[in-house]
């Protein structure tokens, strides 16, 4: 159940939902608001939702407002791919067995796949193993930050997100991450992971919560910083969440 308001000023799609907290996120290139609300919170409480996060709105659409459009890309020899944080020339190999991909030491990506594959093939198969390397990683990464923490996830998953590096859902204990961090430096992947696991202390992005980060992960407004510097190839979230 959608429908367009007047909020604050601002021209806000309203989507009524089964959910238990009210979300606005802004998205580009033009600043679309939309608020996620729970189907019987009173209309009142989302405008002074909305109005109180007017600020925090109109920054980030200033921020659309300023970025360039990224290339497309074509999944083509001599395109520019990252992982880990490092960049690494593609390099395109017809293939008569399994399409796959191997990184080279000398910053090289090939990539094999039929000659006769499309773009859209070509990119299943780096996401692919991208999706694979990040999952080897994570389980280390868990087990040394859980402890830090004092959270543990009950479960966790990766998958593709268009306006978060990363989710929580408390009440299942369980955290996914975008599979775009593993394009990101070390440092940003583990960022993300600590936040998502500090929200199992403590749901809402408050005091109480940033102070936890700061005990757990002293140095996480460099790695926030770093994760959130665009670079080519690199699918930044699309819009952006508040709770």
């Amino acid at each position: 159940m959608s429908k367009t308001v007047q909020i604050a000023g601002l021209e806000v799609e309203l989507v009524r939902k089964a959910i238990r907290t009210l979300r606005v996120t802004v998205y580009p290139p033009h600043g679309r608001v939309r608020v996620a609300a729970p189907l019987r919170l009173p209309e009142a409480n989302i405008h002074e939702f909305v109005a109180a996060r007017r600020a925090w709105i109109e920054k980030h659409r200033a921020r659309f407002a300023t970025q360039t459009p990224a290339a497309e890309l074509t999944y083509s020899s001599g395109e520019t791919h990252y992982y880990r944080g490092h960049p690494y020339q593609l390099r395109v190999h017809a293939a008569e067995s399994r399409a796959r991909v191997l990184l080279q030491e000398d910053g090289i990506l090939d990539l094999y796949a039929p000659a006769s594959s499309t773009a859209a093939e070509r990119q299943q198969v780096l996401t692919a193993w991208y999706r694979a390397r990040l999952k080897e990683q994570i389980p280390a990464l868990l087990a040394r930050w859980e402890p830090v923490v004092g959270a543990r996830a009950a479960a966790w998953g990766i998958k593709q997100m268009r306006t978060r590096w990363g989710t929580c859902n408390t009440r299942a204990q369980r955290i996914w991450l975008s599979l775009e961090l593993i394009k990101k430096p070390q440092e940003c992947l583990e960022y993300v992971l600590v936040h998502e696991l500090t929200h199992l202390h403590e749901r809402l992005h408050n005091a109480r919560f940033w102070g936890l980060m700061d005990q757990f992960m002293p140095e996480w407004r460099q790695y926030k910083a770093r994760l959130n510097q665009a670079a080519p190839g690199v699918q930044q979230p699309t819009g952006a969440d508040a709770d």
